[in-house]
């Protein structure tokens, strides 16, 4: 009988702490919300965010779309092979980059390289007291290091979404003209004809929606670390598991909406 208590004892613990950890979560996405719009700004930070998140991130956002529309364009070729090809491999590879690859790529890329940073730096100031020490001097820690990290991802993963669909679509053509010997013209204009707005759109509001995820996330672990060199560790990799899940998940969600 106590085995049994002890089972719904651990069950009952761990659903309390996954709801109150959600309800933190949120709470702390409104204290950001609410200090994004409220004085002073401070630009010089969101500018550092936005050079980092965006323009550091271009590479390896541009490098990962462009080998999956390479892929892409060849594995759809071989599963299409006996139907009209420029037509058939043009239209899926735009379709999937613009709907679910270049945001989901996009939102993984940053997690895996900006979110980690974010984390890891705000959970560094957290067990050094350097947050503590910002509250001393007046400074309010999530206006000065969370707003800006929160501000500049929601204006940058949009964007970098939007130069890695051109990149995927651009890889996608490169294996069609000089792999498969697709005529160049004739891809380039199914593409054209296949370009939905639709689809444009679903793939920002996923890259918003992962933007928020990313700092958010980040940002709310590594705030809330302890334990010295080893709370930073567990932060940061926490930050980054949970951003990619929730990106995984949200993304089924969003296109379920949209469909």
């Amino acid at each position: 009988m106590s085995i049994v208590v002890n089972i719904f004892s651990s069950i009952g613990k761990s659903t309390l702490f996954f709801f109150q950890s959600i309800g933190k979560i949120i709470y702390f996405f409104l204290l950001s919300v609410n200090w994004s719009f409220r004085r002073p700004f401070y630009f010089k930070q969101i500018n550092k965010q936005i050079l980092d998140i965006g323009f550091y991130s271009l590479p390896v956002v541009g490098l990962t779309t462009f080998f999956s529309g390479m892929v892409l364009a060849l594995q759809t070729y071989s599963g299409f092979e006996n139907f009209n090809n420029e037509n058939t491999v043009a239209k899926i590879v735009l379709t999937s980059i613009l709907r679910e690859l270049g945001p989901v790529l996009a939102g993984l890329m940053v997690a895996g390289r900006v979110g980690a940073k974010m984390a890891a730096e705000i959970a560094t100031m957290r067990v050094s007291n350097q947050i503590d020490a910002l509250e001393t001097l007046a400074t309010r820690p999530i206006q000065y290091l969370i707003v800006p990290r929160f501000l500049a991802s929601i204006m940058c993963v949009p964007i970098l979404v939007l130069i890695g669909n051109i990149i995927g679509v651009f890889g996608g053509f490169v294996v069609a003209s000089f792999k498969l010997d697709f005529s160049p013209t004739l891809y380039i204009v199914s593409t054209l004809n296949h370009i939905n707005l639709m689809d444009i759109a679903q793939g920002l509001v996923k890259a918003l929606i992962f933007g928020i995820i990313i700092s958010i996330i980040s940002c709310y672990f590594g705030y809330n670390a302890n334990g010295g060199a080893e709370g930073v560790g567990r932060a940061t990799t926490i930050s980054v598991v949970t951003s990619s899940v929730l990106i995984l998940t949200s993304t089924y969600f969003i296109t379920a909406i949209f469909i």
